[in-house]
């Protein structure tokens, strides 16, 4: 291993090139490239010093609802970390391992997307080598010696170069300096002269506000070299895991040490390149290159601020690191869309095709043409890049052209908005709303406010942001939202370290699978006995007992209750302690943390630890739970029989009352597809098929043509459900039987016959982002009622159409026929009935509806002639007409107004018409030759303000309501108004 190493150490020092006079590494002309500098420090670490190399996580956080994208190494080791990996997982058997990590840092907490492009050194995407220790696999000595071997002998920086930083403690929290770290150093040949200390800001790194932490050293490099002041930037920081950060703020020694190593390959191959800037090495070369022959601009040379004229070099850093994040983005499942991360992603697609478009001059469709690129220079590390090269191009390109239209349409609206502003108006905060991400056409708001500033013309700021909280309001009260995770009880790492020392074994969970179907069609649930373990406060403390009233966390030697996970709804019920069967101790949930599962119940009387219990499942709601991921199978098949094998499963959550399901197509799903998909799992369903379930070695799953596995962590052996074919056969390597039926590898529990779903009918759809649909949906006796309902809804368009292809035979009989077709419309957009139906009907009634408008309105121009005709024969003299005139609505009214005006253009005229309810409607128009002074907006509000009401409208034409029970005076002050004014 050595030998092969120290060969690999060589090739580098001899691939290390005279870049610029002041790094003069080598003799050699060539520097290396960049995939070798990656290829390298894991082949390091994995030949000399024994790591796992283990492969980069994707970009979407799995299971971390505090991020909105990976954003270091550590994130997927979290649950090392933390103390909560399950022990039967692969992770759990990790001890040093190493990798190269995509991150992505834009959004969020940690959010570089403005930055990128102004200098020389931000990036939304980059690479972080890594490598970790965990449970005290190695800690301080090695891991600085292993660093410092890697840098100096197998990249053969000069230690010269290289400066280091620790921690200098903290008076306030009780933190000694890290002088061990120090003491390493020195005893590696760094002078001391070349070591900085600092403190909690710059050398102690936390996960957040609560959890593992410790000091960490950094290792420097020195640009300057030996010319001038030291020009030090970090190459790679060293954490040393060894305190937990609790509640209260406080810090305790964590029972198990961890190492977290991480540097940013783009800066290391900069170093190793002799470049000042990560955008002149070989990872970004490429892409400038290529944006320069696709754009015909002047090539990149680097310049930043105001030496960068036009903002050439920006565009061009810009659209170069955002065509990496978007194609790894898209390439992981991250899709440009309207919320969390897929819109931050939808920034980014946006911030690029500004750029490129405005700045280099682009050609449409530029983007797209970068994607093979990236693909080249990335491909070989990370596979999924090159599956799914032409997706990524598809969506890129796709949203390029969107968004290019959305500018166009966007620069109209504006122009149009401006010329009805007065000098002094804002610009409605309503339209710039509408114009930007979270409204209709997608443009940045920034962009909005820029296009405005060119014009001269000030937003409505305090406006805009009324939208955005109402906005961020209905959201949160949208149809169904994620689900709340309820703040509940946990075990912190330093129970489950507690627990490790005293030699507690994981629950033996495997009685959840305990139930049988009975002769009747009943399932039965074996009993469970247990004995407590430990007892848990409600504020997570270990205690010995709990009395009565109290909010308590059980740990019990086994269980049959479900811990909520893989998507499934926790089990509840209650327990009771063996032989007192009438003192029942309600379970509320149970969730799991590193492998034991935790009960939270209410104690109604004393419990304590070694007490003997018998626990009941909720038997309904365990069959809910049972027929609702039976169900998510069999929809994720069903979906794939109707769309294709590239159909994707993207999350799921289920409980009794329902189950949403979202799914990654190719192409929209259309109410056809869906309605087939119904029919796939009824026909299932009607089969009643047997499910067979088993535990079978996580490795004789990895080849199995069709089966079905999320990007989750399983543990081995997996449990595999099989809908009609056994799960020997279905594995069996000739087999094709994964691909015929529903083969999955899941924990949750299902039902053992497909029969007892019922039906299944999906009621709801709504696209996440692009190529991301939702699905919700619900079976049994609730898909029969929803399909009942679609029937009677149906039948009543049904019934509307055959109204509407009679005719109106008057005013009223057409008003209503409107009336009942909205109506109609509102109840069908919010019934629970089958989606499919839903967009039929919807699609219908939208015909209709335009119909009966316009059968509506013309009969109302028919009665406003006649009306109008009236009018003039009362009215045959003078210039003004002040009347009442029976009218069923305020437009009708208008229309006898315009008709009257249209045939006697030198007439002023005002109507009012009283209403059924009491009301009085007011419309009027004032004669083309009226003085200045008499308006019509003016006209109508002096005579509504009369009846207690309200106007509006124009200097020509307007309209108003009030309430009056004497229409002669109002009529009085309608015309002494108007003879005033004339």
């Amino acid at each position: 291993m050595a030998a092969s190493v120290a060969a690999a150490a060589g090739r580098l020092r001899r691939a290390i090139g005279r870049s610029c006079p002041w790094q003069p590494f080598s003799t050699e002309p060539r520097p290396p490239h960049g995939a070798a500098v990656r290829d390298a420090f894991l082949s390091f670490f994995r030949d000399r010093h024994g790591h796992r190399l283990v492969p980069s996580a994707s970009v979407r956080p799995r299971g971390d609802p505090s991020l909105l994208f990976v954003n270091a190494g550590m994130n997927q080791f979290k649950p090392i970390f933390l103390g909560t990996v399950d022990p039967r997982s692969e992770m759990a058997g990790f001890r040093r391992v190493a990798n190269s990590q995509k991150c992505v840092r834009a959004g969020g907490r940690h959010n570089d997307l403005e930055d990128v492009g102004r200098d020389l050194s931000h990036h939304t995407f980059f690479e972080m080598l890594g490598n970790w220790a965990f449970g005290g696999e190695y800690f301080k000595e090695e891991a600085c010696s292993m660093a410092w071997e890697l840098l100096t002998q197998v990249y053969g920086i000069p230690e010269d170069r290289l400066w280091v930083s620790y921690f200098s403690g903290d008076s306030k929290t009780g933190l000694d300096p890290d002088l061990e770290t120090r003491d390493i150093w020195l005893s590696l040949g760094v002078p001391a002269s070349r070591m900085l200390c600092f403190g909690l800001q710059e050398n102690f790194w936390e996960m957040g506000d609560t959890g593992p932490c410790g000091p960490c050293t950094e290792i420097h490099y020195d640009l300057a070299g030996d010319v001038g002041a030291p020009q030090l930037v970090e190459l790679w920081n060293l954490v040393f895991m060894q305190h937990n950060r609790e509640a209260d703020g406080s810090l305790q020694q964590l029972p198990q040490r961890h190492v977290d190593t991480g540097m940013g390959l783009e800066r290391l191959v900069a170093v190793l390149q002799g470049k000042r800037s990560t955008y002149d090495t070989d990872l970004f070369s490429p892409l400038l290159n290529a944006i320069h022959q696709g754009c015909g601009v002047p090539p990149y040379s680097g310049r930043v601020g105001a030496a960068d004229e036009g903002h050439i070099d920006t565009a061009y850093r810009v659209v170069a690191d955002h065509i990496r994040t978007l194609s790894v983005c898209i390439a992981d499942g991250v899709s440009p869309g309207m919320t969390g991360a897929p819109l931050v992603l939808r920034q980014i697609l946006r911030r690029a095709v500004r750029f490129s478009t405005e700045v280099l001059k682009a050609p449409p469709g530029f983007l797209g043409s970068l994607v093979p690129v990236v693909v080249e220079t990335l491909g070989a590390a990370y596979p999924e890049l090159q599956k799914n090269s032409d997706k990524i191009t598809s969506l890129v390109s796709e949203d390029e052209a969107a968004f290019l239209g959305s500018l166009q349409r966007g620069r109209r609206v504006i122009d149009r908005t401006i010329k009805r502003l007065g000098p002094s108006d804002l610009f409605p905060a309503e339209v710039a709303w509408s114009l930007s991400l979270s409204g209709h056409l997608g443009i940045p708001l920034d962009l909005v406010k820029l296009m405005l500033e060119e014009k001269g013309v000030q937003l409505d700021t305090a406006g805009l942001e009324r939208l955005a909280q109402a906005e961020a309001q209905h959201r949160a009260q949208h149809l169904n939202p994620e689900p709340v995770q309820e703040e509940g009880l946990c075990l912190d790492v330093h129970a489950l370290e507690e627990l490790h020392r005293q030699g507690v074994p994981p629950t033996d969970d495997s009685p959840k699978y305990n139930y049988s179907l009975g002769p009747n069609g009943d399932y039965e649930f074996g009993l469970c006995e247990a004995q407590v373990l430990q007892l848990y406060s409600e504020v997570g403390t270990a205690v010995a007992s709990v009395g009565p009233g109290q909010r308590c966390g059980l740990l019990l030697d086994r269980t049959n209750f479900y811990a909520e996970q893989g998507g499934q709804a926790s089990d509840r019920g209650y327990l009771v302690r063996t032989g007192q069967q009438d003192m029942l101790f309600p379970v509320a949930r149970a969730q799991v943390c590193g492998g034991f599962i935790l009960h939270e119940a209410v104690a109604p009387d004393c419990l304590q630890v070694g007490d003997r219990v018998q626990l009941y499942v909720d038997k309904a709601w365990r069959m809910g739970c049972m027929v609702k991921h039976t169900a998510t199978h069999l929809l994720s098949w069903a979906l794939r029989q109707t769309l294709g094998p590239t159909t994707e499963q993207r999350g799921s959550h289920l409980n009794p009352e329902q189950l949403r399901f979202d799914v990654a197509t190719q192409t929209p799903l259309t109410p056809e597809h869906l309605r087939t998909v119904e029919s796939y799992v009824q026909e299932v369903v009607k089969q009643d098929k047997p499910v067979y379930m088993e535990e079978v070695p996580l490795a004789h799953t990895a080849s199995v043509p069709g089966l079905r596995s999320l990007d989750e962590v399983y543990p081995d052996p997996v449990r595999v459900v099989s809908v009609g074919v056994p799960v020997a056969q279905a594995l069996a390597p000739a087999c094709q039987a994964a691909l015929q039926t529903s083969v999955e590898l899941c924990c949750g529990t299902h039902l053992l016959r497909t029969g007892a779903v019922g039906d299944l009918v999906i009621i709801g759809d709504r696209q996440l982002v692009k190529g991301i649909t939702r699905l919700l949906a619900i079976t049994g006796e609730q898909a029969q009622q929803a399909r009942e309902l679609g029937q009677s809804l149906s039948q009543e368009v049904g019934a509307a159409r055959e109204r509407l292809s009679r005719g109106s035979r008057d005013l009223p009989e057409a008003h209503q026929l409107t009336k009942d077709i909205g109506r109609l419309t509102k109840v069908i957009d919010s019934a629970v009935m089958p989606q499919w139906q839903r967009q039929e009907l919807q699609t219908t009634l939208k015909v209709l509806q335009r119909h009966a408008n316009t059968a509506f309105r013309k009969l109302e121009k028919g009665q406003a002639a006649e009306k109008s005709q009236e009018l003039l024969k009362r009215h045959s003299e003078g210039p003004l007409i002040v009347d009442t005139v029976s009218a069923e609505s305020l437009s009708m009214l208008v229309k006898v107004v315009t008709q009257v005006c249209k045939q006697a253009p030198s007439m002023s005229v005002l109507l009012l018409s009283p209403q059924p309810t009491g009301s009085v409607l007011c419309a009027c128009q004032v004669a083309q030759g009226a003085t200045p002074t008499f308006t019509a907006e003016a006209w109508a509000l002096a005579v509504c303000r009369h009846m207690g009401g309200k106007a509006w409208g124009s200097p020509v034409v307007a309209q108003g309501t009030g309430h009056t029970v004497d229409l002669e005076a109002a009529l009085g002050t309608a015309r002494a108004y108007a003879l005033n004014q004339l």
